[in-house]
């Protein structure tokens, strides 16, 4: 009796220890900023998820259903100023980003509703813009999702890599 409360005890540290050193999710939580001068910022906080040996565009995200645009909650958009996005005006504010992704072309969704999952997406009454994004084939596979944003000018181009696919729109201050 005395072997299996030992067992059974040993077995239970070794789970709660096991447990306790998984480092979080598999999609753990990433940011990208973009810096527009003048004390004008974007900050954008997203999940980022692994390929894994997956196949994603097209199958793990299907191609033209809106997608979360990376893992768990909602990506978030936060504007400290009225920005300029794919040519659509965004007040300053906090919303959320869902994307469409196709083969040839991508659409960014900047939406008023903050604070959900993500998926699946109810979110059409909200919507502040739908703007195209420019889609290009990456160099080699990128593993683990990103999002970030590149100096360009007097703004940023937002670039979303994955996979192959890299898709693109330019961001400016209003």
């Amino acid at each position: 009796m005395q072997k299996r409360i030992a067992f059974f005890t040993y077995l239970m540290f070794a789970l709660t220890l096991a447990a306790s050193c998984q480092s979080g999710r598999p999609s753990p939580a990433a940011s990208a900023t973009c810096d527009l001068g003048a004390g004008k910022t974007i900050k954008t906080d997203y999940s980022s998820p692994r390929m894994k040996g997956r196949k994603i565009y097209g199958e793990l995200v299907p191609f033209g259903e809106v997608w979360r645009t990376g893992a768990n909650e909602a990506t978030t958009f936060v504007t400290s100023a009225d920005v300029v996005v794919g040519g659509k005006t965004v007040p300053a504010g906090k919303y959320t980003i869902f994307t469409v992704p196709a083969a040839d072309k991508w659409t960014l969704i900047v939406n008023k509703k903050t604070g959900e999952w993500g998926i699946p997406y109810k979110y059409e009454s909200d919507e502040l813009a739908r703007v195209d994004m420019r889609v290009s084939k990456l160099p080699s596979p990128v593993e683990n999702f990103t999002i970030a944003y590149d100096k360009a000018g007097s703004g940023c181009t937002l670039h979303i890599d994955w996979e192959t696919t890299r898709a693109s729109v330019d961001v400016s201050a209003k």
